[in-house]
Parts: structure tokens; C-alpha cells; sequence
């Protein structure tokens, strides 16, 4: 069975018919019980009546016990049942077949007076009551006994129309809880339909299901928070396609064109190396946007593994910025390092080296001439910053929010000039993320920038 609905319907059914089954064999018992019960009520009340009268009756007649049972009988007139008076175990007078209630159920009266049942006492057994006194140093007995065919009747009454019912209730359950299952799981339907009409083409589309079940509408609610990041991925794998087309199609066509160029017609050795500089520097910019590429393809699919060494960031640091400084003395630009004591680390050298000579190659190229860009470390508690900061043209609040995406440029043709891609910060925040740390930006147009590297210690 596949379909949810009917395995709903088949566990509502067979819980109902487990509740249904206990309900009535619980209301069974308890009638028959009942029904016995108020039984042992009227044969105590009538034996004690036949008990009463019978006192009277010896008083009256001088303890002559057999005409006293007599009368006792031909006063009570009893319905159906037995009574059967006894002097000790003699049999005095009884109804039908009498003697033979009263001789069975000899033993019981002799261990209590309650009402006590007879089972060889026809086919559905009796239930008897005893009554006993004393008279001028006499014992008597009498007996009440009933069969148990009444009650049995009215038993069977009781099974027949459960036996009836049942199959019924059965069937209106099953349909009622089929139906309610309809309803209830209609909105999958309505999902499962708008999920059908999904795809690439229209991810912004959400799924609607109205006043639903809480439940459903989580299930919503979570499915429409999924088509968003979706979206927002495919929005970002469109935009990342684009601009890496757009990126390598600028140095690919200038190396085809210089190539065009130096093949048109026959030129001097000069020009040639002319030709041939700029094709080897468009294809070292080409080379560099590809391994860019492919670093953060992997990053993606999770296959850049660590190189976790021992190593000390303000060496590292130090480093970086004497790297930087041919660039920033040729842009008159003085780049100030600042680093605290040892500061030992582990993690991947060359990743947290590439990812502080970005952060220092952007504010150098960003910084105009006579500024200063400043290198600090700092280890606070438990963390360790490297705070970069530039006293260039600053970012604005919009490209803020985006400047960590790759291939943004808050400014496309001034970052073209300065012979970059917009990955470096893509590159950054993956390098520093994959050492569980963060990366933040403080800056204000026309008052510098400040990007802040946040390692655990």
C-alpha cells in the first residue's frame, strides 16, 4: 500500500476498531455484571421476605415447620423462580423442582448467606440467595434461585446488535476517515501541482496553500525558504558565468587581436616583442583568472584540503608587506606595519599569505598618491585580528553589502584600470572562513577603508 491516504485511512480504521472492541467488552462485562447484580438484589429480597414470613408463620402454628411452609409458598406465589424452605438439610416445601435447588446449593448455605451461582442449574446456570434463622433452638434455611436464562437473553439481545452495529460504524468510520484524509492531506496535492510548475525559469515562484495545518504550512514555509536559496544560487551561478565570460573573453580577444595584428603584414623584429609583451601579459592575467576560478570551484565542492603547519602571523605579515612595498613606493604610497609579539598560529600558510597580500594589494591599488596603508595585529583573548587599513576612496554603504562577492566591483571600469577581476575579497572571505574565522569591512566614501580578519586563536 503506497498511497498515504490509504495508509491513514487503514491505521485510523484499525485504531478505531481496537477502541470500538475494548468499548464494547468493557460495556459487555460491565451490563452482565450489572445484570447479576440486580438479580442477587431481588433473590436476597425475596428470601429475606420468605424468611420473615416463615418466622411469623411457625409462631403462629407452634413450630409446626411443614404447613408453615405451606402457607409461606401459597402467600409469595413466586414468578418463575424457586423458593425452597429447609429445616437444617430436610426439605420442607419449595416450589418446582425444589429439592433439587435446595439439595444443590446444601453446601453453599452452609459456608455463607450472599447470593452464589449455580452452574449445573440449567443450561445457563442460577444464581441462588440464602436466608438463615433460628426458631426455639431449630435451624431454617430459605432458598431464593433463579435461573440465569433472562439474563442471558438479554445478553444475547446485546450481542446481536453489536455484531450488527459493528460492521456499520466499521464502514462509516472508514469512510468518514478517508474523506477526512482527503481534506486534510488536499494541500500536499496543491504543493506537489505549483512544485510540478517550478523551474529554472521561475524560481522566484512560492508555493500557496491558504488556511492550512500548521504542519503543512511549516512544510511551505521550509520549501519556500529552499526555492529562495536556490534562486539566490542560481542568481549567482548566472551572474558568476556571466562575468567569468565577460572576464575572459577582454584578454582572450586582445591576444587574439595583437596576434591578427602581428600576422597582418610582415613588421620589424621590434614589433613583434611589442606583440609578443602584450599577448604574455594578457595571458598572465588569463592564467591568473583561471587558477582564481578553479581555487574557488573547489572551495565550493569542498576539495581544497588544509595545509595545517605551525607558523607565526606577525612573520607572515611582516613579509606581506615588504612584498607590497615595490607597489606602493612606485604609487608613493608609505605602508606601515604594526604587529604585537610572536603571534603563533596554525593553518594553512599559503592560503593566510595569499589572503593578506589581496587585502594589501587593494588598498595599495585603491589608495591614491600619498596616502597610507596600515598592517596591525592584534591578539585579543582568545582571537587574533589583522586589520588592513587604507586612507583611500573608501566604499559606499551598497557596495558593502556585495563587495565580498565575486566579480563586483563598486567601480567596473576604475577596478578594469587597476588590473583586477573583483575575486580578491571573494578569495579573502573563502581563505578566512575555511580557518572558522570572518572577515569585516569599515569604510565611508572618501575616508578610507578598513578590512578586519577574525582568527581563533
Amino acid at each position: 500500500m503506497r498511497s498515504l491516504r490509504l495508509r491513514l485511512t487503514a491505521w485510523y480504521l484499525a485504531f478505531f476498531s481496537l477502541l470500538f472492541l475494548v468499548l464494547c467488552l468493557a460495556l459487555y462485562g460491565m451490563l452482565a455484571r450489572s445484570l447479576e447484580r440486580r438479580l442477587d438484589e431481588t433473590l436476597a429480597s425475596q428470601a429475606g421476605t420468605a424468611a420473615a414470613l416463615l418466622a411469623e408463620e411457625l409462631e403462629e402454628m407452634h413450630g409446626d415447620a411443614p404447613n408453615a411452609a405451606e402457607d409461606v409458598l401459597s402467600e409469595m406465589k413466586p414468578r418463575g423462580n424457586v423458593v425452597a424452605l429447609l429445616e437444617d438439610v430436610r426439605w420442607l416445601a419449595g416450589g418446582a423442582a425444589g429439592e433439587r435447588a435446595a439439595l444443590a446449593a446444601a453446601a453453599h448455605v452452609a459456608r455463607t448467606e450472599s447470593a452464589f451461582a449455580l452452574p449445573q442449574w440449567g443450561p445457563n446456570g442460577a444464581r441462588a440467595a440464602a436466608r438463615r434463622f433460628l426458631f426455639q433452638g431449630r435451624t431454617f434455611t430459605v432458598l431464593a434461585v433463579e435461573p440465569l436464562d433472562s439474563v442471558a437473553a438479554d445478553l444475547r439481545v446485546v450481542r446481536r446488535t453489536l455484531a450488527i452495529a459493528l460492521p456499520l460504524l466499521l464502514l462509516v468510520a472508514g469512510a468518514g476517515g478517508y474523506g477526512l484524509t482527503r481534506r486534510g492531506l488536499a494541500p500536499l496535492g496543491w504543493m506537489a501541482e505549483q512544485a510540478r510548475r517550478i523551474s529554472s525559469q521561475n524560481l522566484d515562484a512560492r508555493l500557496e496553500i491558504g488556511r492550512a495545518a500548521e504542519e503543512l504550512t511549516l512544510l511551505a514555509a521550509s520549501f519556500n525558504e529552499l526555492l529562495s536559496r536556490l534562486d539566490q544560487s542560481f542568481d549567482t551561478m548566472r551572474r558568476f558565468v556571466q562575468d567569468a565570460s565577460h572576464e575572459l573573453r577582454t584578454p582572450l580577444a586582445v591576444i587574439r587581436g595583437e596576434a591578427d595584428v602581428a600576422l597582418s603584414r610582415e613588421r620589424t623584429a621590434a614589433e613583434y616583442r611589442e606583440s609578443l609583451a602584450t599577448i604574455q601579459l594578457e595571458s598572465q592575467r588569463l592564467s591568473r583568472l583561471v587558477d582564481d576560478l578553479l581555487n574557488l570551484a573547489r572551495a565550493d565542492a569542498g576539495r581544497v584540503q588544509l595545509r595545517v603547519e605551525e607558523l607565526y602571523l606577525n612573520d607572515l605579515l611582516t613579509e606581506c608587506c615588504r612584498a607590497v612595498q615595490p607597489l606602493a613606493a612606485a604609487r608613493q604610497i608609505d605602508v606601515q606595519c604594526r604587529c604585537a609579539e610572536d603571534v603563533p598560529f596554525r593553518g594553512d600558510e599559503g592560503l593566510l599569505r595569499r589572503m593578506v597580500a589581496n587585502l594589501l594589494d587593494n588598498a595599495v591599488r585603491y589608495t591614491p598618491p600619498g596616502g597610507t596603508v596600515s598592517a596591525t595585529l592584534e591578539a585579543q583573548g582568545a582571537d587574533v585580528r589583522i586589520r588592513i587599513a587604507d586612507t583611500g576612496v573608501g566604499i559606499g554603504p551598497e557596495a558593502s553589502r556585495h563587495i565580498f562577492e565575486r566579480f563586483y566591483r563598486a567601480d567596473p571600469a576604475r577596478s578594469r584600470q587597476q588590473d583586477g577581476f573583483g575575486l580578491g575579497l571573494a578569495i579573502v572571505k573563502w581563505i578566512a572562513e575555511s580557518h572558522h574565522g570572518a572577515v569585516e569591512l569599515a569604510s565611508e566614501p572618501g575616508a578610507g577603508s578598513t578590512f578586519t580578519v577574525r582568527l581563533p586563536g
